[in-house]
């Protein structure tokens, strides 16, 4: 059974950063395409950032492009989301996904179980 562990979530201030980290002992993160997906309060799922498993292209949403940063740690098979610059408008539950590239940005084969983000002054 394939299982994602997250973590990393909180409480923060606009302006300071997270770094969500996805963990799993029965999936291999550089096998497939990555992707990190949110869900703010009363809205749709949100696509936010992938990473390529062969070529390590990353792609970003407009919305966090500059500020966030997706990376996978082979050594220690851990899918990582750092976030910087945080804004009221990125609180929302992130989830990290395993996807094919056929997908639509939103659909996944695996999920996390969610970690909380809250941004608040």
């Amino acid at each position: 059974q394939v299982q994602f562990v997250e973590s990393g979530g909180g409480l923060v201030q606009p302006g300071e950063s997270l770094k969500l980290s996805c963990a799993s002992s029965s999936f291999i993160f550089s096998s497939s395409w990555m992707k990190w997906v949110r869900q703010a309060p009363g809205k749709p799922l949100e696509w936010v950032s992938q990473l390529s498993p062969k070529s390590g292209k990353t792609v970003y949403a407009d919305s966090v492009k500059g500020r966030f940063t997706v990376s996978n740690d082979k050594d220690k098979n851990v899918f990582e989301l750092r976030m910087n610059s945080l804004a009221l408008e990125d609180t929302a539950v992130y989830y990290c996904a395993a996807a094919s590239p056929s997908e639509t940005p939103t659909m996944a084969d695996y999920w996390g179980q969610g970690t909380q983000v809250t941004v608040s002054s």
